[in-house]
């Protein structure tokens, strides 16, 4: 019997036992069997003391902990959920079902873990009797806009920028290359809001004494919590900064997506919760969507006042450096290469990661056909072989570094597309007034 199945003999439930919405924090309490989970999340006072509707608000806060479970049950995959705290109909129990199950999808693979979304768990809530909200009128203005300190939620604030005034930042644990970016782009600290989520240490104990881990869908819990902060804040819209490159799975032949709570998917199913369940406002909606990684790279080179700032890796997040040693630096290294010249990226990795053959799996993985594309926030082959040509082309009168001297003659070179300025994903929800911004 493998761990999965063992885990799920030893602990046959996890309880959503209940939460507390208080003045200046959510507190959410899960249990599984004799380990109690506590997680917290803590802001100002003031970011949610005008909620329109404090009923809706607490179902909204109810709902955040809904999505913050999955990253609980998953050390040991209990078959029954049991939400012993707030009411779920049966369409928003296969909604939650759907979301968690293909949530996990690098989680399972990872684990080894067979399993469907029939069998993976059952979600038992204490009855069905769903609360209805009348809040047509709380239409607000303006824009929440997460800002995870990458190159992309840059350009989204640029793109917005002419609404600035009435635009507010959201950081999930402000860290500097986030509060960094969103003081550069001239939002001060009264227009940040900045929320602390703390895990409980507890999941991190058993994680070390074997239980299972792995990734969860947390832009799920980004989701709802902007939504929570821009609702009370009477923001009109929540601008996220996904791209159409986030739909592509990770594993050729399989749906297994590591950013599948950015997908295309995710974002109508949430925009259809939210309006069903909670109100029409705020809406929530991906800028970038339209565009392709590729797009939103081009537009971000003529920002460089954020060259020294910036930051996405996530092994370097805590320090606000790039690590320059994972998959996640080199697909941002070879994207900027296509436009930056050697010295500024060096200036901002610290090295050219092109010129290191100790980084030709990462590569691989990248840019070839044949190898699995890296479990991380990344563009699609196509985008990465089309930088890499247009890298070439940069450097034609000068040595090429090693990776990049070796791509040229493979398959991928020869077939790498030549332009995808053109391209325009149309299966998106940017508001009508904002399209002309993207075209």
């Amino acid at each position: 019997m493998d761990k999965f199945q063992q885990l799920r003999e030893k602990h046959k439930e996890f309880v959503y036992e209940g939460y507390e919405v208080n003045k200046d924090s959510f507190v959410f309490h899960f249990k599984i069997d004799e380990y109690s989970f506590n997680p917290k999340w803590s802001f100002s006072p003031d970011l949610i003391e005008n909620a329109p509707d404090k009923e809706l608000l607490d179902y909204a806060v109810f709902s955040l902990g809904l999505s913050e479970l999955v990253s609980y049950w998953k050390c040991a995959c209990p078959p029954m959920v049991k939400i012993n705290c707030g009411a779920l109909n049966s369409e928003q129990t296969e909604w939650w079902k759907k979301l968690y199950f293909n949530g996990l999808g690098e989680f399972f693979y990872r684990n080894g873990i067979e399993t469907d979304i029939e069998n993976f768990m059952t979600i038992i809530p204490c009855c069905d009797n769903i609360p209805k909200f009348e809040n047509d009128n709380n239409i607000g203005e303006g824009f929440l806009i997460p800002v995870g300190g990458g190159k992309d939620s840059v350009v989204t604030l640029e793109l917005l920028n002419k609404y600035r005034d009435k635009n507010a930042c959201y950081i999930l644990n402000p860290r500097g290359a986030t509060l960094n970016c969103a003081h550069i782009a001239e939002y001060q600290d009264n227009r940040i809001v900045g929320v602390k989520r703390t895990i409980d240490k507890r999941l991190l104990e058993l994680n070390s004494a074997g239980y299972l881990n792995g990734h969860t869908p947390i832009s799920s819990v980004i989701a709802f919590s902007s939504w929570i902060f821009a609702y009370c804040g009477g923001k009109k819209y929540i601008a996220l900064s996904n791209e159409s490159s986030a739909n592509e799975s990770n594993i050729s032949g399989t749906s297994i997506n590591h950013q599948y709570s950015k997908s295309t998917e995710f974002e109508a199913d949430f925009r259809y919760y939210t309006r069903t369940f909670f109100s029409p406002f705020p809406e929530y909606f991906s800028m970038l969507r339209p565009w392709s990684e590729w797009q939103i790279t081009k537009r971000f080179v003529n920002y460089p006042k954020y060259f020294p700032v910036f930051q996405s890796c996530n092994i370097g997040s805590k320090t606000d450096t790039w690590c320059a040693n994972c998959a996640k630096c080199l697909y941002v290294y070879i994207m900027l290469a296509a436009f930056l010249p050697d010295e500024e990226l060096v200036k901002i990795f610290g090295k050219n990661m092109l010129e290191k053959a100790e980084y030709k799996d990462l590569f691989n993985g990248l840019v070839y056909q044949d190898f699995n594309k890296p479990f991380e926030c990344v563009g699609t082959k196509k985008e990465i072989n089309l930088a890499l040509h247009k890298a070439a082309e940069k450097r034609e009168n000068q040595d090429l570094p090693l990776l990049l001297r070796e791509y040229k003659n493979s398959e991928e070179w020869k077939n790498a597309p030549k332009e995808l300025d053109g391209f325009f994903d149309d299966n998106n929800f940017v508001p009508k007034e904002l399209l002309p911004l993207l075209k």
